[in-house]
């Protein structure tokens, strides 16, 4: 039972944290439209906020979880390649976090010197993560 719990507390983190994943990058769009000092200073405030409020915990329990999980079944890691290729990926997400917290911080310092037009493609990331990790999860293709 403890298992299904973990496992229904990672799904739970993993949502919350693509919200964050969707949204920060949504928010540094409008930041880097935006032209007036008001609206900066705000947006860094929701950027912020949204990192460390929400974005960050869970990651970490994401990963946590995750990790608990494969500690009360390590068959998983014989079951095939797809769990491989899925904390490949994972890694690979977490990067892709990181790299959202380095942004945050040039927007803050006002050393930001990417257009709008990147941050809506930068913003397609974590949806390509997303399907991919979902199909390996569910279909197990390798």
């Amino acid at each position: 039972m403890l298992y299904l719990w973990l496992k229904a507390l990672h799904i739970i983190a993993v949502v919350c944290w693509f919200a964050g994943l969707f949204y920060l990058p949504r928010l540094f769009v409008y930041h880097a439209m935006s032209e007036d000092q008001t609206s900066r200073d705000r947006f860094c405030i929701m950027e912020r906020k949204l990192y460390r409020g929400i974005m960050m915990p869970s990651m970490i329990a994401t990963v946590m979880l995750g990790m608990a999980i494969i500690k009360m079944n390590p068959a998983l890691f014989s079951t095939g390649g797809w769990l491989h290729a899925k904390l490949a990926l994972a890694l690979l997400l977490v990067g892709y976090h990181f790299m959202c917290g380095a942004q945050l911080k040039r927007f803050a310092d006002a050393g930001n010197t990417h257009s709008h037009k990147f941050f809506r493609w930068f913003n397609e990331i974590p949806v390509l993560f997303l399907v991919t990790i979902v199909i390996l999860v569910v279909i197990k293709p390798f």
